[in-house]
């Protein structure tokens, strides 16, 4: 029902609506970006009109899955107040006016094509990859040099596809030097992960393992483009290491649209301007076992892990392919006590988000955590590629996932494979020999 007080006075354009595409649409909806069409003036916006009442109505716009959970708040909710619900709506209702020039706030601004901003340095994957017109293209590696040669600590950053057409989403690992993840992947090389990929890239399975966080390991995702997916932004005194000497991994997901495309996707990064306090860490959660029977509409899946040392969790990042319907983390601390911090109960895989809670939570040493994921694997998911079959892991979208992405924040010192793997015993003859 709209507000009495928006059918009383005209809704225009310049003076109401405005505001509030600049605030939750224009990131999105301006030339360049991930949306289909501009926002940016009255111009641009007025044919959608009938389009935008029904998105907001539904609230399929702004994009935001996670549901409200106890205690915690989420720091980019991207959902619009009801006032603001009532003025799209009234706007689209009553002829979509312009209204008076005067009334209209200056346009926003943006520092640079990045959403980001103005970034310290641009990598791209070192060369065009040319996507075939047809058939199932594998997972494809390229590996860029960074080319640092110090350490360098990341505020900012935001992977780009060269090709959106073809770019189904992008994983950006860090791998540092000496890790013998992804051996295969070497700079100017073109590879491809073969069905029996070894543990070089595949996650590390086993009981209290995160995904990257193992002393032989050494390798992180560090970026990612997904529909509808935000940059990775740390907060003030917080910073993503790169050791110097690193590589830059990028796993495509490309998928053929009847055309051979050439892409050269990219990755910007703004760097600290002061050392950082904290040190933000990205790991995931995961079950390889997992297995989705036939007719299924609505098979939970668990994954289970235990944090070693204290950390703090700040954001949630739920990855399922085209079967998955809903995602919960949940802990349960040492004293017993369970809390929910995330939950998407209307999992959507054409927008796939981050949700970064709004005061980090402390999971301390001995916590675990649960995630749990939903799947329909039945006729009545219009998205099912098949419903006949069983479903297991697997890196194409008619496999399937349980990936619970999580970002840890810990002290800038510590080695963030303590969180899942306890130190190893000093021998005595080791301790004699230090004395």
């Amino acid at each position: 029902m709209i507000h009495l007080a928006l059918v009383m006075a005209v809704v225009t354009f310049n003076k109401d609506v405005q505001p509030i595409l600049q605030e939750h649409c224009q990131e999105c909806h301006r030339p360049g970006q991930v949306a289909p069409m501009s926002l940016l003036t009255y111009r641009d916006a007025r044919p959608w009109a009938a389009a935008m009442r029904q998105a907001v109505l539904t609230k399929k716009m702004p994009p935001w899955h996670a549901a409200d959970v106890p205690r915690e708040k989420f720091l980019n909710d991207r959902r619009l107040t009801q006032a603001e619900i009532d003025t799209l709506v009234s706007w689209a209702q009553t002829g979509a006016v312009e209204g008076d020039a005067k009334d209209a706030p200056a346009p926003r601004t943006f520092a640079s094509d990045w959403t980001i901003g103005k970034p310290d340095v641009v990598i791209d994957m070192g060369s065009d990859y040319k996507v075939p017109a047809t058939g199932t293209i594998d997972y494809t590696f390229l590996t860029a040099p960074t080319g640092f040669k110090e350490d360098k600590w990341i505020t900012k950053i935001e992977v780009r596809p060269g090709a959106r057409s073809v770019v189904h989403h992008i994983v950006l690992y860090a791998r540092a030097p000496g890790s013998k993840a992804f051996a295969e992947a070497k700079p100017g090389v073109v590879f491809v992960a073969p069905k029996d990929a070894d543990e070089g890239h595949k996650p590390d399975v086993g009981e209290g393992q995160f995904y990257g966080l193992t002393e032989g390991g050494n390798v992180e995702m560090v970026g990612v483009y997904v529909p509808g997916g935000d940059a990775y932004v740390t907060r003030p005194g917080q910073a993503r290491l790169i050791k110097a000497g690193s590589d830059l991994i990028f796993q495509m997901h490309y998928t053929a649209n009847g055309t051979e495309t050439a892409d050269r996707s990219s990755v910007a990064m703004v760097f600290a301007k002061e050392p950082p306090k904290e040190r933000v860490i990205n790991t995931f959660v995961f079950n390889p076992d997992m297995h989705i029977p036939p007719q299924e509409g609505n098979h939970r899946v668990d994954a289970s892990v235990r944090v070693l040392e204290d950390v703090k969790v700040q954001s949630f990042f739920p990855h399922m392919h085209l079967r998955g319907k809903a995602m919960e983390y949940r802990v349960t601390y040492p004293t017993g006590e369970t809390e929910l911090l995330c939950s998407v109960p209307k999992y959507d895989f054409n927008w796939q988000m981050t949700y970064q809670l709004e005061k980090p939570v402390v999971l301390p040493k001995g916590t675990k955590i649960l995630v749990s994921a939903w799947y329909d694997n039945s006729k009545n998911n219009a998205a099912n590629p098949d419903a006949t079959k069983d479903v297991y892991w697997g890196e194409q979208t008619w496999e399937e996932m349980l990936a619970g992405f999580m970002d840890f924040v810990v002290p800038v010192g510590m080695n963030p494979a303590r969180i899942a793997r306890p130190p190893k015993p000093v021998k005595p003859a080791e301790v004699a020999r230090a004395q």
